[in-house]
């Protein structure tokens, strides 16, 4: 009776945080992982809170998950803060967003620092208030020398408007004759785009329910593994993020072509 007991302990489905993350790292982490954090507003609502109490919640979000992601060893997480289209949301919220930075680095900094976590920053600085902006680049500046995760903040970027200035950047090289326009090449562009030095998101998640991209990385989210889930982005989880990284080392990641056994 007891051999049957212990035989059942050993061959149960994890189901603590601890054991699902030691079960995640038997097989393929994520490197890049790029999450669209959704629904903080219908958070606050469902609360009768004023939407920048979700936001301020969602800032919270944020602290475990970086945690989490480079203790699973992934290299780099990208969150898509504040896109360019964010700024027609009514001025107490944009001004109440753009204090965030600020407040998240300021307490979370020395962590990332001890952490080894490298913060980067991509997306437009030229219309980020300048309090905003030094908060990110002393973050950027203070931990430029960390070689583990990168914790990349995506904010005032819009993927369009990034694939633009590429192309601008290319043909500008064209006309000067610098650039032969057959010269042109995936690697090429791709390096030309504000994550050229960053490897392409391997899983993208996207909470709130929503299923679509946003004028988000359309570019190097090519063959990325999606994962969708309702939750609410101040709700989400450490548990969540070894959901969504358990459902891709699931998938079957082709790029195109076929596996070994297929014809």
């Amino acid at each position: 009776m007891l051999d049957k007991m212990k035989l059942w302990k050993s061959t149960k489905e994890p189901d603590t945080l601890d054991e699902r993350i030691d079960e995640c790292l038997k097989y393929q982490i994520p490197n890049h992982i790029a999450i669209i954090m959704d629904g903080n507003g219908r958070w606050a609502n469902k609360r009768a809170m004023p939407r920048i109490a979700g936001h301020h919640e969602g800032m919270k979000a944020v602290r475990p998950i970086t945690r989490l992601a480079s203790r699973l060893g992934v290299k780099a997480l990208t969150l898509y803060a504040f896109s360019t289209e964010n700024w027609i949301r009514p001025k107490m919220e944009v001004d109440y967003l753009m204090k965030l930075p600020e407040e998240f680095l300021g307490s979370f900094l020395p962590e990332l620092i001890e952490e080894n976590v490298q913060v980067q920053m991509m997306g437009d600085k030229s219309q980020v208030p300048a309090h905003t902006l030094r908060a990110v680049e002393k973050a950027v500046s203070e931990t430029a020398h960390n070689d583990g995760l990168i914790l990349n903040f995506a904010l005032n970027y819009g993927s369009r408007s990034e694939i633009m200035s590429a192309v601008r950047s290319l043909a500008e090289e064209v006309e000067k004759g610098s650039l032969s326009a057959n010269e042109i090449d995936d690697t090429m562009f791709s390096s030309r785009l504000m994550t050229g030095h960053l490897q392409d998101p391997d899983l993208l998640i996207r909470t709130s329910g929503e299923i679509r991209l946003s004028n988000f990385m359309l570019w190097q989210l090519a063959y990325a593994e999606f994962w969708f889930t309702e939750v609410l982005w101040p709700d989400f989880s450490e548990m969540h993020l070894v959901e969504a990284i358990e459902a891709y080392q699931k998938r079957s990641r082709r790029f195109g072509g076929l596996q070994s056994e297929e014809s």
